[in-house]
């Protein structure tokens, strides 16, 4: 199997960042690597506040890629009281081993790069009451393994659907969130505002809500297992459009083309406990 090849782009900010040649896609394309991951992932997370007040805090890394999201949370929790894992996963390290040989462009590697080629070499290193842990592999199968403690937090940040669809299905996500232990609190953000993938996460049984602004996307989408961790959370109005909505089936693993929502799933999405009472 052929490595994939990577290539430096400097953003209309000025920050650099990776571009995958296979498909063109930009890693952190808006803002830059980590004022993307500081706004998305650890601010909107709250993850310093709730890793206050945890023994244990355990995030879900989906995606490392060049390592942006990691790196920031690690920065971020530096001094957290909390015990810390940090599970990041991934096919390949492509490139994140391009992103270091790259370190002082892109800046956010800078000072890590010791700490990163020991998680390169071993599977893990630890950094204070920090342990962060590398796991290869395809995720759809790792989430499944029960001896992986389950996540207060996960930064789902693979490939867009367009090249990658097995990690955004219906399927996926029922999978994803039965993995999930309610009695932990988890939270889940991610850069896309599509209306399909808001349908997909409530029908897989997650609590859907309304994301921060990074960049040009005004919205992004947030997710959990508890109603309660959502600011914005979509309501009647939303569903009243996904009503008239000509695209807004699921996506699921056999490839249909965009359509209105099948009647079962209009139902059991009216019957979502978010919604109950509201529409």
């Amino acid at each position: 199997m052929t490595e994939p090849q990577f290539e430096l782009v400097t953003l209309r900010s000025g920050i650099k960042s990776l571009r995958l040649l296979a498909n063109r896609e930009t890693f952190h394309p808006g803002i830059g690597p980590m004022a993307e991951a500081t706004i998305l992932h650890v601010e909107q997370q709250r993850l310093v506040e709730r890793c206050a007040v945890a023994g244990r805090f355990v995030i879900w890394d989906v995606g490392l890629g060049a390592a942006a999201n990691a790196l920031c949370a690690i920065r971020a929790l530096a001094d957290c009281r909390a015990d810390v894992e940090l599970h990041s996963f991934d096919l390949t390290t492509s490139p994140l081993r391009f992103a270091l040989s790259h370190a002082a462009d892109l800046g956010y590697l800078l000072g890590y790069e010791e700490a990163t080629m020991q998680l390169l070499t071993t599977g893990y290193v630890t950094l204070g009451r920090l342990r962060w842990y590398l796991h290869l592999g395809d995720f759809r199968e790792q989430a499944l393994r029960m001896e992986l403690p389950s996540p207060n937090a996960i930064f789902y940040d693979p490939y867009s659907a367009a090249g990658n669809r097995e990690m955004w299905t219906l399927e996926h996500f029922t999978k994803l969130r039965r993995r999930l232990d309610d009695h932990i609190s988890c939270v889940v953000t991610n850069y896309t505002r599509s209306t399909v993938m808001r349908v997909t996460w409530l029908l897989a049984g997650f609590y859907v809500g309304i994301g921060v602004s990074i960049g040009d996307k005004a919205q992004t989408t947030i997710a959990t297992n508890h109603l309660s961790e959502l600011a914005m959370p979509l309501g009647s109005e939303w569903i009243k459009r996904i009503a008239l909505s000509h695209s807004s089936s699921p996506l699921r693993d056999v490839p249909l083309p965009l359509a209105p929502m099948p009647p079962d799933d209009w139902i059991r999405l009216q019957q979502h406990p978010q919604f109950l009472g509201r529409v």
